[in-house]
């Protein structure tokens, strides 16, 4: 026996169909919102777990952590190592939190808005959780001591806080700071500082002998994930109350 499929049928599964594909179409811009976010998160951790797997195994990538503080020993110098350590006192857990809410708390004041000091709330909770979770699943062990500059740290190696924290703080600081800004050479300058700090604290931390290189890696790729994260949610916020200004997404709203 055949059964046919009625044409009542038939049009109502088109019309089905096609209010699908109105309401996607009409909300092109967050779902290519999403899928960029999580492409970025996907790549992040596939690269940081590509690193682990190298700590893990001691190969491919693993095998770089003694060349690379080899080299960082072959280019000490008191003088060199005093403005190193001071350059990596900046994202330590004194003095980094404290300039990040300076800086924040100044944004807000300047913008008149909540928006700085939530996300960024927001994106340190979840970095420093990444880096908490991180150093007790792995526990690796630093350098040898006899190799590291003081003062000496007897935390777990992986992955680097230093590195991974000034990722996401860089990141999220640029990111507010590009929503506001017009002008070119300002936003160029804002995206190299961004880039250059996370990168120049961890390369100082591998110079220190506090951490092996591949500690800084998986906390870059981890960073860059979070960071990815914290942008997406954020800019889904704001595309969800229909608004373009910053300062008035659901985030926003709900603290007012």
């Amino acid at each position: 026996m055949s059964h046919e499929v009625r044409p009542s049928t038939r049009a109502e599964a088109a019309s089905g169909w096609a209010r699908v594909v109105a309401v996607l179409w009409a909300h092109r811009s967050l779902l290519l919102l999403l899928v960029l976010g999580v492409g970025a998160l996907g790549l992040a951790v596939a690269g940081a777990d590509e690193v682990y797997e190298s700590v893990v195994d001691a190969d491919d990538l693993a095998t770089l952590d003694r060349p690379a503080l080899g080299l960082a020993l072959q280019q000490r110098s008191p003088r060199l190592d005093a403005v190193v350590t001071v350059y990596t006192d900046l994202g330590g857990p004194v003095v980094a939190p404290v300039l990040t809410a300076l800086l924040v708390v100044g944004l807000a004041v300047l913008w008149r808005s909540w928006t700085p000091v939530l996300v960024m709330v927001v994106a340190t909770a979840g970095s420093l959780a990444l880096t908490s979770v991180g150093k007790v699943v792995v526990g690796r062990e630093r350098p040898p001591t006899d190799l590291a500059v003081p003062p000496f740290e007897t935390s777990a190696a992986f992955p680097s806080g230093h590195a991974l924290n000034a990722t996401v703080i860089a990141g999220v600081i640029a990111y507010l700071v590009l929503l506001r800004v017009r002008s070119p050479g300002l936003r160029v300058l804002v995206v190299v500082a961004a880039v250059a700090h996370p990168v120049l604290m961890g390369l100082s931390r591998v110079y220190l002998g506090h951490h092996w290189l591949t500690d800084v890696m998986v906390a870059w790729c981890l960073g860059l994930g979070w960071l990815a994260v914290v942008i997406t949610v954020h800019q889904l916020l704001l595309r969800r109350v229909g608004h373009d200004d910053p300062d008035r997404g659901a985030v926003l709203t709900a603290a007012r």
